[in-house]
């Protein structure tokens, strides 16, 4: 496993147009599709130093509880970061937003007592160097927390997924893909799944290609031999060194 964190572009990714779109929607869905309460239930529990991947606009910022002492949240998206500094300021607990790609962390091995996905995977790059990543950066034994959507269980729906996915969703939609398997893409990252529920966004009604969710926890196990401690130092914020 390596030690150091790979370098990366600081905006590697720019959309602009949606991102402006996506920041409108998803303050509309956390109070009207019951989001916000999904947030919270994601991040209760959690403690100790925290990395969120694909922050966004920082809607998840208000939900970490008291006993988280630092969140190192990442987000690639130059107009969403903006959105997500401002959301850190109000926050109840330190929130430090960084750019950076969920493929190439720029941080510390082993830095973190847990890791936070929610509504990321769908439209990352690479799904299994992300997670190679996330695992690097987690402590052995240290939990990911996620919130994903995902390939939807009846063939017809399934079906159309891989279609939207070949045509027009991830154009419309800043990259996103609804027909992936998170769950199965963290186990063949190596980690342990633990406790988690399936549920529908919106709970009701019409079913989009997006409303297959997934909500719970994973574990990056401990190494063979027993728990293991890191190689690098993980003072300070946890940052890579440049």
């Amino acid at each position: 496993m390596p030690l150091r964190a790979p370098k990366v572009h600081r905006d590697t990714v720019h959309h602009p147009l949606f991102a402006r779109f996506y920041a409108r929607l998803s303050v509309a869905a956390d109070s009207g599709l019951g989001i916000a309460d999904y947030r919270a239930e994601l991040l209760s529990g959690l403690s100790g130093r925290i990395i969120e991947i694909g922050a966004g606009n920082g809607l998840n910022f208000p939900h970490y509880p008291a006993a988280v002492s630092e969140v190192v949240a990442i987000e690639p998206e130059r107009v969403l970061r903006q959105l997500a500094v401002t959301s850190a300021r109000n926050a109840d607990v330190p929130v430090d937003v960084v750019p950076g790609a969920a493929e190439a962390l720029p941080v510390k091995s082993e830095a973190f007592d847990g890791a936070v996905v929610s509504l990321v995977l769908c439209s990352v790059r690479d799904v299994a160097r992300a997670l190679s990543e996330i695992s690097r950066v987690l402590r052995p034994g240290g939990e990911l927390r996620f919130l994903e959507h995902g390939r939807a269980p009846g063939r017809f729906m399934a079906g159309t997924q891989r279609a939207l996915d070949r045509s027009v969703w991830p154009l419309l939609f800043g990259g996103c893909h609804t027909a992936r398997e998170p769950l199965a893409a963290m186990e063949r990252a190596g980690f342990e799944i633990g406790a988690y529920r399936s549920l529908y966004i919106p709970g009701k009604g019409l079913r989009l290609p997006s409303s297959f969710t997934v909500l719970g926890v994973a574990r990056r196990p401990f190494a063979p031999d027993g728990p293991a401690t890191g190689s690098e130092s993980t003072d300070g914020a946890g940052l890579a060194e440049s």
